[in-house]
């Protein structure tokens, strides 16, 4: 049986894991209190008892159209979250947008009412877009770079980046990501860490199917990982799938690899809570690295980029931010898991003669978030680097 944390939120998931639960009935009256006391709000606001049940009923049949999206997920093998904390969001916020409603349709009832039906409807579009489409719409992101100090100038050596797999159960997202990468003829792929998700970070299940998954990827330069974030990937139950799949792991150590003619120095830094001692180990690495190789550094995490530029490092491939994984228009993202927050939230950057690249990743955040992408689908990396000078 699971233990009872001391974060209310992760106790309130546990005692709704399992929707036949009597905390999981109580969730389910919820709607029912809210949506009858705000449907009472619009009678007595609009002096008329139609719109009170209107309003009520409209909102109970857009909870039952919410529970049944997000019921069918797992169904369809599309996400596999726990579908009342996500619920319970939108019950929420589709009850304070009634609410903000409310002192409009009382001076113009008919264009109120009928704007806010047309977000309320909208609203579940674009949660059956999120959760249902752009999870699935992987995209190949490709960039070429030119350093003057590769070793063999005019012959390429082709990176390809994975980054936050965050596996529940093989979706039809993973089942494309082989062919997928294949097509893209890696000389080296990398995995940047988050490989199975929170909610399952201790499942074998999960565990197998990555297993599975990563032995389906070829590359001849090899494949190299690193771990991400501490509570989601734990090293020891990881580690064996990892290395039947036949992916080195670099836990602060780094390789050697000659592929090409080019000699490419790849430094592995493990992410923890710290840092500062992150940056030091790195350093460490750094000095160990022959002056004449190519330095790429992997950590999961973009903060380390300040580290990484003033120590001279070549590439830095990261994850972890999800490129927001929720971005609007114009702004991008809104949250980014960063220190920094917006200034590495997912893409291609330069400070000094240091390259990085975050990437938007291909699974999403586990436990009790909502397992949707929106203006942010998953993404494949595809770097190419060139022995040519470097362009001005």
């Amino acid at each position: 049986m699971k233990k009872l944390g001391d974060n209310p939120f992760h106790t309130l998931l546990v005692l709704t894991e399992k929707p036949g639960t009597w905390a999981a009935w109580q969730l389910a009256a919820v709607p029912l209190v809210l949506d009858a006391a705000m449907g009472w709000f619009w009678s007595r606001a609009m002096q008329q008892a139609l719109w009170g049940w209107g309003v009520a009923l409209g909102l109970l049949f857009l909870a039952a159209a919410d529970w049944a999206l997000l019921a069918a997920l797992p169904r369809w093998r599309l996400s596999f979250g726990l579908p009342q904390p996500p619920w319970l969001g939108l019950v929420g916020l589709r009850w304070f947008l009634t609410l903000l409603a409310l002192p409009f349709a009382m001076r113009w009832p008919g264009l109120a009412g009928g704007v806010l039906l047309f977000i309320q409807l909208l609203g579940w579009v674009l949660a059956a877009y999120a959760s249902m489409v752009e999870p699935f719409r992987l995209q190949v992101t490709q960039r070429c770079l030119r350093f003057a100090h590769l070793s063999n100038p005019g012959a390429e050596v082709r990176i390809v980046q994975l980054s936050d797999l965050h596996v529940e159960r093989l979706t039809l997202r993973e089942r494309a990501l082989p062919s997928l990468v294949a097509d893209l003829a890696p000389d080296i792929l990398v995995l940047t860490g988050d490989f199975l998700n929170t909610s399952y970070n201790e499942d074998p299940q999960a565990r197998d199917e990555l297993c599975h998954l990563l032995k389906q990827f070829h590359a001849p330069g090899g494949i190299y990982a690193i771990w991400g974030t501490v509570e989601v990937d734990h090293p020891d139950f990881l580690r064996p799938a990892l290395e039947q799949a036949g992916v080195v792991v670099l836990e602060d150590r780094s390789v050697e690899v000659e592929i090409h003619g080019h000699r490419l120095w790849i430094l592995g830094v493990s992410c923890s809570r710290d840092l500062d001692a992150d940056g030091v180990r790195l350093q460490t690495l750094m000095a160990g690295a022959p002056p004449s190789a190519f330095r790429l550094l992997l950590y999961h995490r973009p903060d380390l980029m300040p580290q990484a530029a003033a120590l001279g490092v070549d590439l830095f491939l990261a994850g972890h931010t999800h490129g927001g994984q929720w971005r609007v228009p114009g702004f991008g993202a809104l949250l980014t898991s960063s220190r920094f927050w917006k200034r590495y939230e997912g893409g291609y950057y330069r400070e000094g003669d240091t390259h990085l690249y975050v990437s938007r990743g291909i699974g999403m955040e586990g436990f009790g978030t909502p397992r949707t992408r929106l203006f942010c689908p998953p993404e494949v990396v595809c770097i190419t680097l060139t022995g040519e000078e470097n362009e001005p």
